[in-house]
Order: structure tokens, then C-alpha cells, then sequence
């Protein structure tokens, strides 16, 4: 009996071994060799820790630990302790870059995404049937910038617009949240684009330019009260139900959402006219992650993973139309009738910011 146990022990302990080996071989970041530590935009967050991206990295060698922080407040951090940053555009890139003490520094944008208004339907068609948007479909539509910012100048609310009556919610002012412009972003980049329509299309460049608008982006801005420093949680509100019914987001959130198969509930995605897009902006800050922004950007597994989380990689629309083709009804992958601007340099847009909010 006893040499029989000894047999059936011996079996179940070889078989515990086998199990490990196997179980090792379905978790491919045991073959990464670097750990690097970055802080990221919260746009990208899900897609750094989608579990396939994770195993993408990790047969590349990298394991890769995040935190997120408004893009133009990544400066302001302890930069020694991270390996790279990678804020939302080239501009809070350029004062990373700056503040790291970083010459020549390699910066790659392996992605972008434009900014985009997601709108309550009712609020969608009131819009249009007033002038200030039009309707491309039942989910999917133009927010036409010069008569919404015409009737932002105007303090226009809701109840002054014929046909919001019927809506209860469409009350006081009309307005688009938005994030912190100063320390976000895509609050930032809102900035860009609606002062250059104020502006006379042309992008704001000296101190008359600024005081020419900044009053009415104190007023788009004033309005809102309070200012949240990620668009992850004015987002995540919406989806819920509840928030504004304009909230300003990156195209990559409602892509990504829609792509997972996530209920999108009742909304309405509103191209501005005049947009800036967002090329999000890889910083290495150490030798480590020197080469993790290549990989992002050429990799065909990780750009794959990149649309599938709602991003435009670079020279990728043809990639982006065929993931995005069963959600045509919500976007606008060709980017058809959009106006894309520059922006002001760092100094002039963080002193619009400081205007808007008074």
C-alpha cells in the first residue's frame, strides 16, 4: 500500500510540475527583461492594461507600469522616477522634454485621436434644428463652431432655442464640458481650436490675438464651475446617464467603447468643424524606454491593439475604416468635413488657459 501512495505521489507531483510549465507558457511577460514606469494621459490607461497589450509588451521584452496625470501638469512631476511619459499631444511633450533636461530626445507619436462633443440625441437635434450642429445620421453628426460659439458669446441657453421646451433637461446655459485647460489636454486643445475660429481662423500667435478672444473663452470656460483633470470621468458619468448632455472626449473613448462591445446608451458623437487632433506623444526619460515608443508606433500586433482601443495610428486610417466599418453609424473615420488647425505655441495656450479661467 505504501509503494502504491509513493507511486500516486510521485505521479500528482510530476503533474504539478507539468501544470506549472504549462501554466508559465500562457503568461508571456515571464519572458520580459525590462520593467519600465511611465505616466500616461488617462485615455490611454485602458489600453495599457488590456490584458493583450500586456502580452504584446512582454514578448517584446517590456513590462510596462503606468499612473496618469493631466498632460500639461506632467512637468510639473518627479520626472527622475519615471522611464517615460506620454501625455496627449506634442505641446505638453515639448515641457516634459524640457523640464527632464533632454536634448535631441527621441520623441515618437505612435498614435492620435481627435476630439470629439458626445450629445444626449435631444440635445444633438435641438442643435441642429437651431443651426448649430448638423445631423450626418441618427448617432452621428457636426458641431458647427462659428454659430455655437456665436450663441456661447450670446450666453444662449437652452430655453431660448425653439424646441428644447419638450426637453426637460435642456436647461440654462448652453455649453460644452470640458476639462481644466490648464493642466488637461484635451481642455487645452478645445482652447486651440475654438480660439482659432475666434480669431478669424488663424491660430492665435501674440498679445493682441489673445486679448481679441479671451473673453470668449472665459465664457466657455466660466460657465462650467468646476474642472475635472481627466475627460475618463466626464465620460464615464455620461455613459452612466447621468452629466452634461455636451461633454467634450477624445474619439478614442467612444471607439474603444463601441469596439469592446460596451453599451454606448443614448448618444450622439459631434465632430467640431474645426478640430485640433491629439497626437499623443511618447517621452523617453530613461534608456530603458528609449526603444518602447518605436515599438508602439511600428509594430503591427500593438498597432492592431492600438485601434482596437479606439486610436488612429500614424498613416493608419485605412487600418482604422476597416476596424471601425460596423460602427459607421457613430463616426467619421475619413475625417470628412473637418477643418484641423495648428495650435498656439506652450506660452500663448497656457495663457489663454489662465484668461479662460479667469
Amino acid at each position: 500500500m505504501r509503494r502504491i501512495l509513493g507511486i500516486v505521489l510521485g505521479l500528482l507531483l510530476i503533474g504539478g510540475v507539468l501544470y506549472v510549465a504549462l501554466q508559465g507558457q500562457d503568461h508571456p511577460e515571464s519572458t520580459a527583461t525590462k520593467t519600465v514606469r511611465g505616466v500616461i494621459g488617462s485615455e490611454k490607461s485602458e489600453f495599457f492594461r488590456d490584458p493583450d497589450v500586456v502580452k504584446a509588451l512582454a514578448a517584446k521584452g517590456y513590462i510596462v507600469k503606468t499612473e496618469t496625470s493631466g498632460s500639461w501638469a506632467m512637468d510639473q512631476l518627479a520626472l527622475k522616477e519615471f522611464d517615460f511619459a506620454f501625455p496627449g499631444s506634442s505641446e505638453p511633450a515639448k515641457e516634459v522634454a524640457a523640464a527632464a533636461g533632454l536634448k535631441g530626445a527621441q520623441e515618437t507619436k505612435p498614435f492620435y485621436s481627435p476630439l470629439v462633443v458626445i450629445a444626449r440625441p435631444n440635445a444633438a437635434r435641438v442643435l441642429a434644428a437651431n443651426g448649430l450642429a448638423t445631423m450626418t445620421g441618427k448617432n452621428s453628426g457636426t458641431l458647427l463652431m462659428g454659430p455655437f460659439l456665436k450663441a456661447a458669446a450670446e450666453d444662449r441657453t437652452w430655453q431660448q432655442l425653439p424646441g428644447s421646451s419638450a426637453h426637460a433637461e435642456l436647461t440654462g446655459t448652453v455649453f460644452v464640458k470640458t476639462t481644466d485647460p490648464a493642466s488637461s489636454n484635451s481642455g487645452a486643445l478645445f482652447l486651440a481650436a475654438t480660439s482659432n475660429v475666434a480669431n478669424g481662423n488663424s491660430v492665435v500667435a501674440d498679445d493682441a490675438d489673445i486679448e481679441r478672444t479671451a473673453p470668449l473663452m472665459r465664457r466657455l470656460i466660466s460657465v462650467q464651475g468646476a474642472l475635472e483633470t481627466s475627460t475618463d470621468d466626464p465620460f464615464r458619468a455620461f455613459i452612466s446617464g447621468s452629466g452634461e448632455p455636451l461633454i467634450l472626449v477624445y474619439e478614442s473613448q467612444v471607439a474603444s467603447l463601441l469596439m469592446q462591445k460596451q453599451d454606448p446608451g443614448e448618444m450622439v458623437v459631434l465632430y467640431p468643424d474645426t478640430t485640433v487632433n491629439t497626437a499623443h506623444t511618447f517621452v523617453p526619460l530613461s534608456d530603458d524606454a528609449k526603444e518602447l515608443g518605436t515599438l508602439l508606433a511600428t509594430d503591427p500586433k500593438l498597432r492592431e491593439l492600438a485601434v482596437l482601443r479606439g486610436f488612429r495610428p500614424q498613416d493608419g486610417v485605412a487600418e482604422f475604416t476597416a476596424a471601425t466599418a460596423p460602427h459607421a453609424d457613430y463616426l467619421n473615420p475619413q475625417l470628412t468635413g473637418i477643418r484641423q488647425v495648428g495650435t498656439p505655441t506652450v506660452k500663448i495656450l497656457m495663457a489663454l488657459a489662465q484668461r479662460a479661467k479667469g
